[in-house]
């Protein structure tokens, strides 16, 4: 008896936290609204850095592409934080 009881309670709390589960799960438009907040998260800054560095390089010739790259590479670096860090506040 003892043994059903046990296994009773524990369907019984599998099952609550199934529902619960359920209830709380986000819409699709939560979802495509969270993605869409990551993709921007990432992109911005790699745009903001190779826009930055197009307009450093254009204004130093000599050194061709150094900015472009490097501050997109920053760009890239620093999406890769943004989105990490959203993704970890919102557990």
């Amino acid at each position: 008896m003892k043994y059903t009881h046990q296994l009773r309670e524990k369907v019984e709390r599998q099952a609550r936290r199934l529902k619960k589960a359920e209830q709380e799960r986000p819409t699709l438009l939560a979802q495509t609204a969270y993605l869409g907040t990551l993709g921007l998260l990432f992109v911005a800054p790699v745009v903001a850095g190779a826009y930055l560095g197009q307009w450093l390089d254009e204004r130093a010739p000599d050194y061709s592409v150094v900015w472009t790259v490097s501050l997109l590479l920053l760009g890239v670096f620093l999406g890769a934080v943004n989105v990490y860090l959203f993704i970890r506040s919102r557990e």
